[in-house]
Order: C-alpha cells, then sequence, then structure tokens
C-alpha cells in the first residue's frame, strides 16, 4: 500500500485550498454555547444562530446546499436533540432540544449541529 503526504493540498491555481464539494463530508458543522446569549464556540460554513425560544435553534450556512434534502444530526449534553432539520432550506435549519429526562424544550450548554449533502 502506498501513502499520500502533503502538508497543503491546493487548488488548480495554487492559490488556497481545496472546497470539498460533492465529496461526501461534513459541508457545515457547528458547535455552540445554547443558554443565555447564543455563542458559537467552533464553526465550519456556519453564518450565524438565531434562538428562537428555549431549546429552539435555527442554523445559518455560509454557503447554499444544492437542495433541502442534506442529511443532519444534532447533539447536545445532558439533553437530546429533537426535530432536527424541521423546516430545512438550502441555507438554513431548525434544530429543537429537549430535557432527555422530561422531553420538554430545554437550552444546553453545549450543542452540536452537523449538516452533510451536495453544496451548491
Amino acid at each position: 500500500m502506498s501513502d499520500i503526504r502533503a502538508n497543503t493540498i491546493s487548488d488548480a491555481a495554487g492559490t488556497g485550498p481545496i472546497d470539498l464539494y460533492k465529496q461526501s463530508a461534513a459541508k457545515a458543522w457547528v458547535s455552540f454555547t445554547g443558554t443565555g446569549t447564543v455563542t458559537i464556540q467552533d464553526s465550519f460554513e456556519m453564518s450565524s444562530i438565531a434562538d428562537r425560544g428555549v431549546g429552539l435553534y435555527t442554523v445559518n450556512f455560509s454557503s447554499t446546499f444544492d437542495n433541502a434534502l442534506y442529511a443532519c444530526t444534532a447533539g447536545s449534553s445532558d439533553y437530546t436533540a429533537d426535530g432536527i432539520g424541521r423546516s430545512r432550506t438550502t441555507t438554513s435549519s431548525q434544530t429543537e432540544n429537549k430535557d432527555a429526562r422530561t422531553y420538554t424544550p430545554a437550552d444546553s450548554p453545549n450543542y452540536f449541529f452537523v449538516a452533510i449533502g451536495d453544496l451548491a
């Protein structure tokens, strides 16, 4: 078996990194604090998050998906994600977080969301 080793993979022009379009990889992800003022901790291809109420969030993508049929998942610490991908569009997705014990909406101190699909 051969190894391919590189420090950087550049685009054809040699001016920047390659973009992962049409490959099966996470195209957008975010880790954020969902209590108090929603704060993005780290992200890729996310422009913002809207707090729609207790345990309710809308994640907004920096890049547009090819269609609204992308796969997505979410999770949080001490809670359960439910309603993942509600009202999905090519530019955003709604997600809901619930307390795992009572199954009622709850804000989470550590929440994540991942979307996989083709970008436009």
